[in-house]
This record gives C-alpha cells, sequence and structure tokens, in this order.
C-alpha cells in the first residue's frame, strides 16, 4: 500500500479550513525553503523506495519482504508518471532562496529525474538477461546475499519469494521477448553464460537425485537452521521451500532456458551498441550519464590511447628497477606466467588469497588518519564469490552495508581460478574495492547526517568508480608497494582502465569487433586471456560503464593538484578528502564546483 506524504495531508487540511470561515487557521509554514526541499526530497525518495520491495530489501526495509519488484510494462508507464510527477513537483520550488546543500540537492535530485525520464526511451537496449547481472543470477543472489533470515517471519518470506519467482521470471520473458521485437537481441555468446547460470540453479536437491543441496535449498536450510527452531517447524519450512522450489522455480528456469535457447538462434555476432535501433544515440546517452561530462566517444577513445602509452613508459621503469632483460611484451609474458605470481588452485591456495587480503586490509585501516579526516563507523568483511556464479562473475566487487547495520560492506573476490587472480594485483585490487576504495566512500555517504535520502543511496558511476581507481593510487604516495611487482600491479590495473577507454568506444562507436577489442588487449596488457575475454564481454553487455573509472580518477586528481597550487602551504590532504567525500557521490562537473568553493574559501 502506497504512503500518503504527509505534505499532502497537511495540503489537504489547509483547503479544508479554508472553506470553513469558522475553523481556526492553519499556521504559516515557517520552515525555510530548503528545510521544505528536504522533506519533499525525502517523501518522494521514500515514494520510490515503496515502489521497490528489492531495494527495501538493500536498505534493510522488511515492509514488503516476501515480494519482488514489478517489471510489467504497466509498473514502466507507472513509473513514467511518477518521474514526470517528480519533475512537476520539483518547478514549484524557489531556487535562489535555497541554502548551498539544498541547492546542490535540487540539481542532484533533477538530475536524477530527469535521467529517468530520458532512460525510459531506452528501457529496452539493457539486457534482462546477462553474465553481468542477469536475473538468472540476480535472483538467487539476492536471496543469498540480500535477503537476511533473523526469525521465523523472515523465512516465511523467503518462501514467499520463491514462489513469486515464476511471475519474476515471467515478466523477465516479457521484456526479453518485447526487446527482439523491437530489434534489440544480445550478441550470440552471451546465451551460453546465461544457460550454464541457469542450470546451476537448478542443480540438486529438490531438482534432481544428486543427493546435496541445491544452491537456494542450502542458503535456506542454513539460515534457518541458525534460527534454532523446534525440529517440526525448521522441518516444515524446509518442505515449503522445497515445494516452492520445485513449483515454481523450476518451471521458471526451465521456460528461461526455453526462451533463451531460441532467442540465441536468433541472435548474431555484432557486439556493439550501434547495432541496435537508435543505437547510436543510447551509447552517446550512456556516455554522457556515466561520465557526467560531454566528452564524446572519440575524445574518450583519444584519452585512452595516449593514457596506454604513458603507462607503457612507466612499466619499463619498473623493468629496468628489477633488470628484467627483454622488452614489454616480453615483460608481459613474464608476469602473466610466472608460477611466483600465483598461489595454488586449490582450496588451500584461495583461502591464502583471502588470508592476505584481510591482513592487507588491517593494515591500511591502521594507516587511515594519517590521510583520512572522516572514517566509516560500518564493518567490513572479505568474501569469496559463491560457486554458482562464479564462473560468470567479474574478478572482484563491493557490496554495501546495509543502513540498518544488520549486514556490513562486502568485498567479493572471485577465486574460481586461481591463474586470473595474480599476486601482484592484491594490493590495488582490496584497495579499489574495499579500503580506501569503495567502502570508504560508500559507508561514509551512507552515514552522513542531514542529508537527503536519495543522496546517500544513489551514485555516479564516474564519481564512485574514479574514487576507487584513485584509492588504488593513494597507497603508493603513503609509501606501500614497496614491492615492485606490486607497483607493477597497480600500473597493470591502471592500464586496463585507460585500455577500457579504447575498447569501449572501439566496440560500441568504431564497430570494432570482439575478437579486435581482444586482440588490442592481448597486446598492450598482462593479463591472461581467459580475464581478456570475460572483459571484453563485460563492456559488450555494459555499453560505456567501462569509461568512468579512468575518466573520474583523472579528475580526481586534476583538482587535487590545482588545489594544491592554488593554496600551497594551506592544502591538507585530509580536508581535501573531505571536500571529495562528504557531499556523497557528485557529477564530475559539481565536485569540481565544490572543490573550487573549498579553495576559494581557504584564500579568502
Amino acid at each position: 500500500m502506497m504512503k500518503i506524504a504527509p505534505l499532502f495531508i497537511a495540503s489537504v487540511l489547509l483547503a479544508l479550513s479554508a472553506c470553513d470561515s469558522e475553523q481556526p487557521q492553519m499556521p504559516v509554514d515557517s520552515r525555510s525553503e530548503s528545510e521544505r526541499f528536504g522533506v519533499f526530497a525525502n517523501e518522494r525518495f521514500d515514494n520510490w523506495i515503496a515502489r521497490s520491495p528489492e531495494w527495501q530489501s538493500y536498505l534493510g526495509i522488511k515492509d514488503d519482504y516476501g515480494k519482488w519488484d514489478d517489471h510489467s510494462p504497466e509498473d514502466d508507464a507507472a513509473d513514467l508518471a511518477v518521474s514526470e510527477d517528480d519533475m512537476r513537483l520539483l518547478k514549484e520550488f524557489d531556487f535562489d532562496a535555497f541554502d548551498e546543500q539544498a541547492r546542490i540537492s535540487y540539481r542532484l535530485f533533477e538530475r536524477e529525474v530527469q535521467e529517468k525520464l530520458d532512460r525510459h526511451q531506452f528501457r529496452f537496449h539493457g539486457y534482462p538477461v546477462n553474465q553481468m547481472f542477469g536475473w538468472q543470477s540476480d535472483m538467487p543472489a539476492f536471496l543469498i546475499n540480500i535477503h537476511q533470515v533473523a526469525d521465523r517471519s523472515d523465512a516465511e518470506a523467503y518462501i514467499s519469494r520463491l514462489f513469486g519467482v515464476r511471475t519474476l521470471f515471467d515478466q523477465v520473458m516479457a521484456r526479453m521477448k518485447a526487446a527482439q521485437e523491437a530489434g534489440i537481441l544480445p550478441p550470440q555468446f552471451v546465451f551460453d553464460h546465461v544457460l550454464r547460470d541457469s542450470a546451476n540453479v537448478i542443480t540438486g536437491t529438490p531438482f534432481d537425485g544428486s543427493g546435496e543441496d541445491s544452491t537456494l535449498l542450502s542458503d535456506f536450510r542454513k539460515k534457518t537452521t541458525a534460527l534454532n527452531l523446534d525440529a517440526e517447524t525448521q522441518t516444515d519450512l524446509i518442505a515449503r521451500a522445497s515445494e516452492a522450489l520445485l513449483d515454481s522455480v523450476a518451471p521458471a528456469y526451465h521456460d528461461l532456458i526455453a526462451l533463451t535457447e531460441q532467442q540465441k538462434a536468433a541472435a548474431n555476432t555484432d557486439d556493439g551498441a550501434w547495432k541496435h535501433p537508435d543505437g547510436e544515440n543510447y551509447y552517446r546517452h550512456q556516455l554522457k550519464y556515466i561520465t557526467t561530462t560531454d566528452l564524446t566517444a572519440t575524445e574518450i577513445h583519444d584519452l585512452g590511447l595516449s593514457e596506454v602509452a604513458r603507462i607503457h613508459g612507466e612499466m619499463r621503469g619498473i623493468m629496468a628497477q628489477v633488470t628484467f632483460d627483454g622488452d614489454l611484451q616480453e615483460f608481459f609474458t613474464f608476469m602473466r606466467e610466472g608460477e611466483q605470481f600465483f598461489l595454488p588452485n586449490t582450496d588451500e591456495g584461495r583461502e591464502q588469497y583471502l588470508a592476505r587480503t584481510n591482513v592487507l586490509i588491517a593494515d591500511m585501516k591502521m594507516r587511515l588518519d594519517s590521510v583520512f579526516a572522516t572514517k566509516p563507523k560500518a564493518d567490513l568483511d572479505v568474501k569469496r564469490v559463491e560457486e554458482f556464479r562464479e564462473r560468470s562473475a567479474g574478478k572482484a566487487f563491493y557490496q554495501s552495508p546495509s543502513p540498518t547495520g544488520d549486514r556490513p560492506g562486502r568485498y567479493y573476490v572471485n577465486l574460481y581460478d586461481m591463474t586470473a587472480m595474480p599476486t601482484y594485483e592484491l594490493d590495488a585490487l582490496a584497495y579499489h574495492e574495499a579500503i580506501p576504495g569503495h567502502h570508504m566512500q560508500i559507508a561514509i555517504t551512507q552515514e552522513l547526517e542531514n542529508m537527503p535520502r536519495f543522496r546517500k543511496y544513489g551514485g555516479f558511476t564516474a564519481y564512485v568508480e574514479g574514487w576507487g581507481l584513485y584509492s588504488e593510487f593513494l597507497p603508493k604516495e603513503m609509501g606501500l608497494y614497496a614491492d615492485p611487482y606490486a607497483d607493477f600491479g597497480r600500473l597493470s590495473m591502471e592500464l586496463w582502465r585507460a585500455c577500457r577507454l579504447v575498447v569501449d568506444t572501439g566496440m560500441h562507436d568504431k564497430k570494432w569487433t570482439r575478437e579486435q577489442a581482444i586482440d588490442y588487449l592481448k597486446q598492450n596488457t598482462p593479463a591472461p586471456d581467459a580475464e581478456i575475454t570475460k572483459s571484453i564481454e563485460r563492456y559488450i553487455v555494459m555499453p560505456g560503464q567501462a569509461t568512468a573509472y579512468k575518466i573520474g580518477m583523472m579528475k580526481i586528481l586534476e583538482l587535487r593538484e590545482w588545489a594544491k597550487v592554488e593554496l600551497g602551504d594551506k592544502f591538507d590532504i585530509r580536508a581535501y578528502h573531505d571536500v571529495v567525500l562528504i557531499n556523497g557521490a557528485l557529477p564530475l562537473t559539481v565536485l569540481e564546483e565544490q572543490v573550487q568553493a573549498w579553495v576559494a574559501g581557504l584564500q579568502s
């Protein structure tokens, strides 16, 4: 049931009192325009949340805990109407009467609503099933990682969601069919990943006689066992979960597999967004939205080429430092194949990797005070990517903590193939995803007080990923990466992000083939072939996203170096980091304004 906003109730009461002269007049609203906008922004955010049970669960809210989001065409139309209403109401405020923070919030709110309006025309351009964020793996990942079970009612909600999977997948498949009718299909390679992921989910008890629990039943059993319920209740819960898996989840996946096979037969091997109807405009929109700049695809491509050349030069410096006899390509081969750079491809090797990561993060925590004034309260866990999705998932990623504090931030590492996880990249990878990277930035944002909730839980990819990449570089300045091979690992990851500028624009704008993009990475990076192929496939299904990292990092560094020159001895790295972090995620243009205002304030 939708909540009625308090402001709406107040306006109704005020109208009624105006119609009856004998009624006392309502008091004049004494709040400032900034305060009024803050209330409005939070109420509209609550309205957005009320429409999304999944988002509620991410935030630790259990109002609709047994439900999935509505993905029907009717809900698309309702979302559009909500956004149009948001924009109409937004125009009723007096921007000139706002304080500085309210002005930022207004501009970000307006930008977010406008993006929703603009994206409606491209609602079928994203792929509902794919190897990175497709529903075939996102649904079980959501239940395993987001749906917490603290009591019996949470377990009942889990079962309710299992029973709801069939309707959820029916809506997902309807979107797949609508996209195909509009001339939009993923390239052929995507479908094999979806088929494999789907088969993995419906393997094990109760789907077959293997004797081992399936991924979802294992998760449900583990969570409910921890509740210490009586045996009869526990048995009943397991039985009903098994029923839901057989009656809802299994047929949903069988139908999805059948449709996936049909669409695979109809798909082609063209990879770029240019192949879709209005594909050029779609990719242009993606770049503008993701980078929060007006850079064109050609400008981004050329920037990538320039950065690749620069980083290659720094790598040659590492070669000289370790007295390597050979050229850069030979050094890449040495780093790619040297046994000393890899842990055993065994469970013991995986545990060693996790242990090293935990030690590294603990050490960084001890050093934070030297460069940060503000630090997050939320804790951080390091976790291996679950086996059911590790073959498709990326090599590492971060999941934010719940605002309620019952779920910590999580740094996931994909240890399926240890030959794709060289130890020389372990440091930079952990700094990016965990501390001082995504966990610092995202957890601090969520913990900010007196900030509209849409800013605390929103984000701009160039800012977020730019901070992550900047966080790989910062430890270098702190005296870390003492091992030259670890420093090479840092450079190899920065090189990777520079190459992304080239291959992303190459495929989606310049019509490069998947094979051309793969070959470019083989020629210019030390990454193993399997990682290169997986990454190119990621960029194909997420047009533009890969450009955010390097563009965001370069802007954060550019602003920092400018501030150093302007402020001289007044420059404080801790204060600069506060300027970047304590306003939450911002478009790069707005971030630049904040840094400029900070510098001007210190100069006055």
